[in-house]
């Protein structure tokens, strides 16, 4: 039997349709490799990163469908160590930088950039069904230092009152050791969670739980938040408010950042961002 054998001028263009089709996918695959070199990686506050900048990157990705993200949720210390380690191309941080931090990125020569992106507050928390409706700020420290330990102490029905706090790398921890605890040490007896959906959850299945949580956590179902020396949390949204569990919350970075983490945080900071800032729960730049 005689083979049939494909006519040269069908091989040839055959080969040619091969050729330009490999030529094609080079051009996708070239392509795709561009787009995905606009990655950020950002780690840090739980404040911000369990909801807020999850939220933020989803709205500047329908703008920029070609960047990508990867966000770490650890605490502020976290966050501001990944930029000093170059691990981060944004730290996210409830509290302020510190003199040690800033100490630790000049050894490295890292210069570090904060970008003030939102106000939050912090709430002193009690299960719902706690009839106190606020505390003195004395009285707080005075529980949160473990010196008084019986609800009955500070107008209270009796029970011994348990403590939840965050982690030492939160940001919030170390705020309201500031801001309400003259730098005191936490009680012993505190039960230190990760996270403000912890602590809220802990605390309204206890009635006789307190803790504290960021601002848009505070209205978490089984909890409410107390007045201090007379202010509810509310009044933060007052000019000139005087609550004193107030606090910026900051984006850290290098000097002279990578140009898409420049136009993320033009986003965060502008129209569209402010916008969704006070959308979510916290108080808006002027």
């Amino acid at each position: 039997m005689t083979r049939w054998h494909p006519p040269l001028r069908f091989n040839i263009l055959m080969r040619t349709h091969l050729f330009l089709l490999k030529l094609l996918l080079m051009a996708i695959g070239m392509a795709s490799s561009v787009v995905a070199t606009d990655a950020i990686v950002i780690k840090g506050s739980d404040t911000l990163g369990a909801k807020l900048i999850p939220i933020m990157v989803e709205e500047f990705k329908a703008q920029r469908p070609g960047v990508s993200f990867e966000i770490a949720v650890e605490g502020s210390t976290t966050g501001i160590a990944a930029i000093i380690n170059g691990t981060a191309d944004i730290g996210m941080s409830s509290r302020n930088i510190t003199d040690t931090e800033i100490a630790a990125a000049k050894r490295k020569g890292v210069e570090i950039e904060q970008h003030v992106v939102a106000y939050d507050g912090v709430a002193v928390v009690v299960c719902a069904s706690n009839p106190l409706s606020g505390l003195r700020r004395r009285q707080i420290e005075q529980i949160f230092t473990g010196q008084v330990v019986d609800w009955a102490a500070v107008g209270g029905p009796p029970g011994r009152i348990s403590l939840y706090t965050r982690n030492t790398a939160s940001g919030t921890h170390s705020d309201f050791k500031r801001l309400i605890m003259r730098r005191r040490d936490y009680s012993r007896d505190a039960q230190v969670l990760a996270g403000n959906e912890q602590i809220a959850a802990e605390v309204a299945d206890n009635p006789n739980g307190i803790g504290y949580v960021g601002l848009i956590y505070a209205d978490s179902p089984g909890i409410k938040a107390l007045a201090i020396d007379g202010l509810f949390l509310d009044s933060l949204f007052r000019p000139g408010s005087d609550y004193p569990l107030s606090r910026p919350t900051y984006l850290y970075t290098k000097v002279a950042p990578k140009s898409v983490v420049v136009d993320f945080l033009e986003f965060v900071k502008g129209r569209v961002g402010q916008g969704i800032i006070a959308r979510e729960g916290f108080v808006a730049l002027p």
